[in-house]
């Protein structure tokens, strides 16, 4: 069954035998029926794990929610977005996770195209150097500052704030890009030195803030 949606900061999750959740660890705000909350053990494993751990700290402690009832989710009074994939896939920032259904298959994977050099840009930025693959059929909710829009993209090309990007579906390319000057390097620039620019048919996820969590 699908998320539901309480208010803009609060989502209701359906929790069944067959359905279990994985939620962010003290997102549980409220739960009817009987369900109980176990700690996910081991988050980050393999190659790709420990180097997003050590080198971006995107993993996050989640927990797994079981048994028949529905729970309500929150977390820091951030805005929550409920998307429904039905055999496609998102792309996400790590720290944007609030709760998924089990069954979605997860994965770590760079962003960008540029290599060491984009790395580091990325490591400069704030912007997660890996980031969140969740493929499958079920519903995701992702947290945000002041909610999120959707930018449609029919095969051209949209710069985005590495700091507002929350996520994209589709086939989209995204690539991190720096534009750092004499100007920016002064601290007399504009404060847009870093762009994410984002490409190809699908919908990329930005937040209404610039603010990281």
């Amino acid at each position: 069954m699908p998320f539901e949606k309480v208010n803009s900061k609060v989502v209701r999750v359906p929790v069944t035998a067959q359905s279990p959740v994985l939620a962010r660890r003290g997102a549980m705000l409220g739960y009817t029926g009987q369900v109980a909350f176990r700690p996910i053990h081991g988050q980050g494993q393999g190659v790709g794990g420990m180097i997003g751990t050590a080198m971006a700290g995107e993993s996050n402690p989640m927990m797994a929610t079981e048994g028949t009832g529905s729970v309500l989710y929150g977390f820091r009074g951030l805005h929550v977005t409920v998307i429904e994939l039905t055999g496609d896939s998102l792309t996400i920032e790590a720290d944007r996770l609030l709760a998924h259904d089990a069954n979605l298959q997860t994965s770590v994977e760079f962003i960008g195209q540029g290599g060491i050099r984009s790395a580091v840009r990325g490591a400069m930025t704030g912007q997660g150097l890996f980031t969140t693959r969740i493929s499958g059929q079920g519903s995701v909710a992702l947290l945000s500052h002041g909610g999120t829009f959707p930018l449609q993209l029919t095969g051209e090309t949209v710069g985005v704030d590495p700091q507002a990007y929350v996520g994209h579906t589709g086939a989209l390319n995204v690539d991190l890009k720096a534009s750092v000057g004499l100007r920016d390097i002064v601290g007399r620039g504009s404060g847009e030195a870093f762009q994410l620019h984002v490409s190809g048919h699908g919908t990329v996820y930005v937040q209404a803030s610039e603010e990281k969590f």
